[in-house]
């Protein structure tokens, strides 16, 4: 309990609560609820209402709440280190990608103001834009994105990072984004990273879509079935394949040597046939 030492008994209070609660379920998510309107926060507590328990508390606190816990959960202390932005405990035992997915889900877009955070990399898009030639070229300018006059309209000739992810959006670069209507902010619970049986999943990976998972194993499992087949692996799954092969493979061979079996005997006679009809057109000649 040395992270203790210099913490007051409110604050204390608070750890060990959160502490026993949080032994209590098998997966510990951060979410960060940064720029989260307070209409939008009950919105999402409602949603999550029997399946996740959202606590908000200081990170000094955070860190000394997962501190106290690695003797229990493996590696939680881990966790400490992907505290951003404006993190919140998620205690749950719904499957992490589950949760993902839902908060995902239950992300909107809002205009960028000046003074936030940018939660991933701002990008204006290459293209056409509604406006005509005008003073906007050299405000799209100031802001690091190549502009030019395309069939009467401004257009930007090359996509374009504005602000990257960590970076603070600018006022010049708030005012162009809202002016392009493009809306970078996610108004909603982001989740951060999450801890499950030992393990700790950051964002990237648990953003990876349902859709794009049975993709890549449906793409595995054809690629490990054709490099099957061609090792000639016998398995449930490649065994029907093998047999053609190895049947064709052995006919093949058989016509090949001369060798008649009952398989093969039609295409003995039609191979003697075109043999016998070449003969003989040579032979007329």
């Amino acid at each position: 309990m040395a992270y203790q030492a210099h913490v007051s008994e409110r604050k204390k209070k608070t750890v060990a609560e959160l502490t026993e609660l949080a032994k209590k379920y098998n997966v510990i998510a951060l979410v960060d609820m940064s720029n989260l309107p307070a209409p939008q926060l009950q919105r999402m507590r409602a949603l999550l209402r029997d399946k996740v328990k959202i606590r908000m508390t200081k990170k000094t606190l955070m860190r000394i709440i997962l501190n106290n816990l690695k003797g229990e959960k493996k590696d939680i202390d881990k966790l400490a280190d992907y505290l951003e932005g404006m993190p919140a405990l998620a205690l749950t035992n719904e499957d992490p990608f589950k949760l993902a997915k839902i908060l995902k889900e239950n992300v909107s877009g809002a205009p960028a103001k000046a003074g936030q955070i940018a939660p991933k990399d701002i990008v204006v898009p290459k293209g056409k834009t509604n406006f005509p030639p005008g003073p906007i070229i050299s405000e799209l300018s100031s802001v690091g994105i190549k502009a030019g006059i395309d069939g009467g309209k401004i257009a930007i000739k090359e996509d374009a990072v504005v602000v990257k992810k960590g970076e603070v959006v600018s006022e010049k670069v708030a005012s162009v984004l809202k002016r392009l209507g493009i809306e970078p902010m996610e108004i909603g619970l982001r989740i951060i990273a999450a801890w499950d049986n030992g393990e700790i999943f950051g964002e990237d990976v648990l953003s990876i879509s349902t859709e794009k998972v049975l993709n890549d194993l449906t793409r595995a499992a054809a690629e490990v079935r054709t490099l099957a087949v061609e090792i000639a692996y016998p398995s449930k799954d490649t065994i029907e394949e093998l047999l053609v092969r190895a049947y064709r493979g052995a006919k093949a061979l058989s016509v090949e040597a001369g060798i008649i079996t009952s398989d093969n005997v039609k295409d003995m006679i039609a191979t003697a046939e075109r043999a016998a009809e070449e003969i003989q057109k040579l032979s007329n000649n």
